[in-house]
């Protein structure tokens, strides 16, 4: 879930909401016991509870919201106690970190809310493996193997973000050459429906594996993962501008090469020439890789330029200027730094500041050969759009052969695509216009989108981008019979199926 978010100023009081679906904004819980809502002795709320999500758009009814500060056996306890309320009270129920999404993907409508927010990590130096409770977050990750010289292999681009939850919705990052970040998940622990502890991988309980990567929570309750680790390396920037007609083979080089072991892509965003100029940034290795620096998080060139970045917002100007300081002047700025530094970027840096609007992301996966009509078709749909269109990052994915619900069944090109809207029902009904017409001219050159943002698309687009989702629901049918687990992207696209 390459996934930003926003951080909902209004969002980090419980009632107002608080960012739901694995991602940002925890939501607060009085109490020694940390339950919100409806006790174990079974005293009423005083009020409704309500959790939002990132899009500021789903405020959501839940019976309770519990926050266990435990991982290992206490966190298995505390998932089984919770699963039996949840199956007692014939409750669907739901477990999130951090909670980025933007469609309700992580909120049990009138059930039972789970937060895991507690950081174990146990590196495993010679296997070059890391053994991780599911509710850490990236930037904890990233804290525990820096001093031994070592990276995630993958994590999202943000570090907010959990790491069960990344796996949940079998997001990617920017590192190359890999597929999403389950493709580096050696094993999983969790907790099923039933209450019964299994651990999962390619080879032991595989159809379990399969079933909860890219699974959103709907397989099972995560405990801990282990996951694959690389050296930290120190990194030199190169940026090469283009004609966007050229970077899916210029891409596909710098992917290909040894030597850059990240790279992504920017488009222009002005309207008048949306999408004819692309810019590729690949890192290399510098020649000493000694005396590493420690990681350090976003430096002021990052918080600067999200001024330079809001300052878009009805101003095509601004869009002319920024496309000029990242194109041209940032090659001359841009000096060498480490990878976990790259990759330990909080979302708070895009906060847009304004309580009137909210970010909406979009994500779209492309066949290479497909990367001309995706351009055609951004071209032809979103200019006329009431909302504003702020960004497009480009980044690779290669193929996805675990999940029942991949986003990438081939080498994709990632175009991660950032708008602005009002919060108005103007606004929101223009923009699930737009985004229909965008993933039906999608779905039509090959690609797919992803399933993290607003709820937009028809049930008919869903399946015809996810083939598999019938066997995906009948597998979780027969695994949670009671659908226990549940949340809005089973309600609304496979709860019919």
């Amino acid at each position: 879930m390459s996934r930003l978010g926003k951080m909902s100023r209004r969002g980090l009081l419980l009632g107002a909401g608080a960012a739901a679906g694995y991602g940002l904004g925890n939501a607060w819980a009085p109490g020694l016991s940390q339950i919100d809502g409806v006790s174990r002795l079974g005293a009423p709320p005083p009020a409704p509870l309500v959790l939002n999500d990132a899009s500021e758009l789903s405020a959501t009814s839940i019976r309770t919201h519990t926050r266990p500060a435990a991982h290992g056996d206490a966190l298995i306890e505390a998932f089984r106690a919770e699963l039996a309320a949840a199956r007692s009270d014939a409750r669907p129920l739901c477990v999130s970190a951090a909670r980025h999404s933007m469609g309700g993907q992580s909120i049990p409508r009138d059930g039972h809310a789970i937060t895991v927010d507690d950081a174990w990590i146990e590196p495993d130096t010679a296997n070059q493996t890391y053994r991780v409770n599911g509710g850490a977050r990236w930037r904890d990750v990233i804290s525990a193997l820096d001093p031994l010289g070592f990276s995630p292999a993958v994590m999202q681009s943000n570090h907010d973000f959990g790491v069960a939850a990344t796996f949940s919705v079998n997001a990617h990052g920017w590192p190359v050459p890999y597929g999403p970040m389950g493709a580096t998940v050696r094993e999983i622990r969790m907790v099923l429906p039933g209450g019964d502890l299994v651990t999962a991988s390619r080879t032991r309980n595989a159809d379990l594996f399969n079933l909860a990567v890219g699974g959103y929570g709907l397989a099972g309750l995560i405990v801990d993962l282990e996951v694959d680790m690389v050296p930290n390396q120190r990194l030199a920037p190169s940026f090469t501008p283009m004609p966007a007609a050229d970077f899916p083979t210029a891409f596909r080089t710098a992917v290909d090469d040894p030597t850059m072991p990240m790279a992504y892509g920017r488009l222009n965003v002005t309207r008048e020439t949306l999408f004819d100029e692309a810019l590729l940034v690949t890192y290399s290795p510098t020649l000493d890789q000694t005396d590493i620096p420690p990681a350090t998080e976003s430096g002021w060139m990052s918080y600067a330029a999200s001024y330079l970045y809001r300052g878009q917002v009805g101003r095509e100007g601004m869009k002319d200027w920024r496309w000029w300081m990242e194109s041209s002047l940032a090659p001359r700025l841009a000096g060498p730094s480490t990878r976990n530094s790259l990759m330990n970027e909080p979302v708070i840096t895009l906060d847009d500041r304004d309580p009137t609007r909210v970010d909406i992301l979009h994500e779209y996966f492309l066949p290479f050969d497909a990367f001309d009509g995706f351009l055609t078709a951004c071209r032809d749909v979103i200019p006329d759009a009431f909302v504003e269109f702020l960004n497009v990052t480009l980044r690779f994915v290669d193929s996805d052969t675990d999940s029942l619900l991949p986003h990438s069944p081939t080498p994709r090109i990632a175009a991660v695509m950032s708008f602005t809207q009002e919060l108005t029902p103007r606004a929101e009904a223009d923009h699930a216009r737009m985004t229909r017409a965008l993933i039906e001219r999608i779905i039509a050159i090959g690609g797919t989108y992803y399933l993290p943002y607003r709820p937009h698309a028809t049930p008919d687009q869903f399946q015809r981008a996810y083939p598999r989702a019938p066997e995906f629901a009948a597998a979780k049918r027969a695994l949670d019979p009671t659908l226990t687990l549940r949340n809005n992207l089973w309600d609304s696209y496979l709860s019919a199926l």
